[in-house]
């Protein structure tokens, strides 16, 4: 079953459950994932409902930050349970061994040497690791890598 199946079917689990809260958030990634299909005119495999999900979990997160720093916990809490509900889509996440070692078999792979080489070397992790790494971590390894 695919990932886009999957997501409908738990929506429609969630509408005969009356769960209101999930239901909305499932609601939510189907039209962002459906507005994405629209705009590129192409349907989405799971990789890219992946990305789609991970950008509105980012979304979330930034959201929850600013209701923190304003004092809204109510809100806050609201972002906090779509990310549970969206995070439940996500691939397992890789730990930082294992990010550190694909950075390690990446840069014996493309040779690279110093910081000028962090591009190319990126665009060899960036598939493999998308959606299983968080991409801001991998860039610092990989930083950290080409620096010493």
């Amino acid at each position: 079953m695919s990932l886009k199946a999957r997501i409908t079917e738990d929506m429609k689990t969630a509408m005969k459950a009356k769960e209101a809260g999930k239901l909305a958030a499932i609601r939510l990634l189907l039209a962002a994932v459906k507005q994405k299909e629209v705009d590129e005119r192409v349907e989405l495999d799971d990789a890219a409902v992946g990305a789609v999900i991970e950008k509105l979990v980012k979304q979330r997160k930034d959201s929850v930050t600013q209701y923190e720093a304003a004092n809204r916990q109510d809100l806050a809490d609201v972002e906090k349970a779509e990310i549970a509900i969206l995070a439940a889509y996500l691939p397992e996440k890789m730990g930082n061994d294992e990010i550190a070692a694909a950075v390690a078999a990446a840069v014996a792979e493309t040779g690279a040497k110093g910081p000028a080489d962090m591009g190319k070397l990126m665009a060899v992790l960036k598939p493999a690791l998308a959606g299983k790494a968080d991409m801001a971590e991998v860039s610092k390894l990989v930083k950290a890598a080409l620096a010493g």
